[in-house]
């Protein structure tokens, strides 16, 4: 017995002193879900079987992979038909990566693996499947509690028989619903449990339970929130890609035991998905919300994974007043007046899965990134040697690389875009937020592990996080607190230091205020070699930094009508610089548009982020006009 104990002892004080080494000895278990890829969503059995299956799966992945990777799913399908989740799985098991010692153990069904890992649940939370609310709720309580969230559903073969009825037999901790299946959030009287008038709408009291009992008593952790569609995405499956429930995106917030809402950001019009209750009800307490996190952060940034499901609420798709991308701007205006940003999990890409497990992944410490040098400049004839500019004749070109502002969109885009074989046959400058590290850090190092000498990398909009910095500024009407900005530039320097970035590729300012002086000083500490906003003048040198307004977004497929709209732009332009953004463009149609624009007009020439911007400043610097803002547009 004494020997027996002296073992349990040293294997008990090696895992806390060497915690990282005993996680590499645990084997991980997979669970393959690909089959639900073949449900018919058109069959509402079909349909919930998926959504009770991966959301009890997230809620379990967030609580097992919290400290360690433990816990693998095979999931998510991209447009191209290729398994994201097999991707980077092969990719890390090569010889010398992460995964490459790693036993793993498949469980065969989602009910294997919560037996697996029953020691690490508490129980479940149940949540009513005609609230459409609580779901989000249970994933919250979830993380929060270490509990596995399933909808309330006596049928045979639901999880709720599987797991609470029959089988492990769960406890269930948390009810947010009857347990005779009847709803306990009403829309009158009293918000169940509290002592709080109801709001008078069945999707906004269990909000209020929720802020009642958890974000008031410090619960949660308010630096990570969640903005995904709740089960009413059961009314109408099959409306965009079948993945959109994005349940597979929960597992990362669970695991930081963040909160999760759905609600509309607009004031002048009920929620579409709840039209009885008062305009702006939604809004109201998404704005509580987000109060309490600025609160308890201390005005440090809120992380938010998500973006509005535009295709099934709160914008004309869903027979409301407001257009898709007014209603991003919304969003984005109203959490920037809090101190959060959005990591923009937006619809046809926005499919997540294992993050949870990726967050373990280790990185470099930095991954630092060359600039160029005036004297190189001179070599390559782009100076004089007295330091002019030698460019007469010249058009200068510079593409914003784009959109990589979200977790999920970079993740399923990587096989077809990144991988593509003409990838390092010219400059490309590839813009991605560094915030991406956090949810998926393996697609960042890869990144930089195999980038060519040709692919330099920015950040995208609007830095470290996607936000409106317009908002940050004082005043602050919507919300009324301090500034803003210091936090946001102690938050952006962490980041750039870490990847390298000095510059911040396009800064949308949407519906807020363009940056004013005390903005535009905050970027210049973090993004000193360039900027590329919205409301700013036609060109601008403030202090050292090169501020030139974003141009045109050139969304042709066929190269040779990208050329031809971008050498029609040129034509319109004062200054021989010339910045455009394209979205999710693959490296062989940025080759095949510099082929045809050398074939039309040899003097457009395609320049390097470094190279294009230290010009620029060297234009300004020797253009007072242009560096004082006096140029426009004729």
């Amino acid at each position: 017995m004494y020997v027996k104990k002296k073992i349990i002892t040293m294997l008990l004080l090696c895992i806390a002193v060497y915690p990282r080494l005993y996680a590499q000895q645990v084997p991980i278990r997979m669970l393959d879900l690909r089959w639900l890829n073949q449900l018919d969503l058109h069959e509402e059995a079909q349909a919930a079987q998926l959504w009770d299956i991966l959301h009890t799966t997230a809620t379990l992945q967030g609580i097992v992979n919290r400290d360690q990777p433990s816990l693998y799913i095979r999931y998510v399908v991209n447009e191209r038909k290729q398994n994201v989740d097999d991707y980077w799985w092969k990719k890390y098991r090569q010889k010398g990566q992460w995964l490459a010692n790693r036993d793993t153990l498949l469980c065969s069904s989602i009910v294997d693996a919560v037996v697996a890992f029953r020691n690490s649940i508490r129980g479940v939370v149940v949540y009513d499947p005609t609230v459409a609310s609580t779901s989000n709720i249970a994933s919250s309580v979830a993380g929060i509690d270490d509990l596995l969230a399933i909808r309330y559903d006596l049928s045979p073969n639901s999880l709720y028989t599987q797991l609470v009825l029959k089988g492990p037999k769960l406890p269930v901790r948390c009810w947010l619903v009857n347990p005779n299946g009847t709803s306990v959030f009403t829309g009158q009287g009293k918000v169940w449990q509290t002592n709080l008038a109801s709001s008078g709408s069945c999707k906004i009291d269990p909000y209020l339970w929720f802020m009642e009992h958890y974000l008031k008593k410090g619960k949660c952790n308010t630096h990570y929130a969640a903005y995904y569609i709740d089960q009413y995405w059961l009314t109408n499956p099959t409306r965009t890609v079948a993945n959109h429930h994005q349940l597979t995106n929960h597992d990362y917030f669970v695991s930081k035991k963040g909160f999760f809402f759905d609600l509309s950001p607009w004031d002048d019009e009920a929620a579409t998905d709840d039209p009885q209750q008062t305009p702006g009800l939604d809004r109201s307490v998404l704005q509580q919300l987000l109060r309490y996190a600025y609160q308890q952060n201390k005005g440090e940034f809120c992380y938010i994974g998500g973006f509005p499901s535009w295709a099934f609420k709160y914008t004309q798709h869903a027979q409301g007043r407001h257009p898709d991308v007014a209603t991003e701007w919304e969003f984005s205006r109203i959490i920037s007046a809090y101190n959060a940003f959005k990591d923009a999990d937006a619809i046809g890409l926005g499919a997540l899965a294992n993050a949870s497990f990726w967050q373990h992944f280790p990185l470099q410490k930095t991954y630092p990134q060359a600039w160029v040098s005036r004297e190189t400049l001179k070599q390559k004839g782009l100076l004089n040697a007295d330091g002019t500019l030698n460019i007469a004749g010249k058009q200068f070109l510079l593409f914003y690389v784009g959109d990589y502002d979200s977790s999920s969109w970079i993740t399923q885009t990587t096989p077809y875009l990144w991988d593509d074989p003409n990838r390092g046959s010219l400059p490309l400058m590839w813009c991605i937020s560094p915030v991406l590290a956090e949810r998926v850090p393996m697609v960042m190092h890869n990144y930089r592990t195999t980038a060519t000498n040709n692919d330099y990398f920015a950040a995208a909009d609007n830095g470290a996080g996607y936000l409106l910095p317009g908002m940050l500024q004082e005043p602050r009407p919507i919300s009324g607190l301090p500034s803003g900005l210091d936090a946001w530039k102690a938050h952006c320097l962490r980041y750039y230091k870490q990847w390298g970035l000095s510059i911040t590729g396009f800064v949308i300012d949407g519906e807020a205020p363009g940056l004013n002086t005390a903005g535009l000083d905050c970027y210049a500490a973090f993004s000193p070699n360039g900027i590329v906003p919205q409301k700013v003048p036609l060109t601008l040198l403030h202090g050292y930094m090169p501020v030139l307004r974003a141009d045109y977004d050139i969304t042709d497929t066929d190269p040779q009508l990208a050329a031809k709209t971008i050498e029609e732009r040129i034509t319109k332009r004062p200054i021989p610089f010339h910045w455009f953004r394209a979205i999710l463009k693959s490296p062989t149609w940025y080759k095949e548009v510099h082929e045809q624009l050398q074939a039309d007009n040899p003097a457009v020439t395609w320049l390097d982020g470094p190279t294009f911007f230290e010009l620029y400043r060297i234009y300004l610097e020797q253009h007072p006009d242009a560096a004082n803002g006096n140029i426009n547009m004729p």
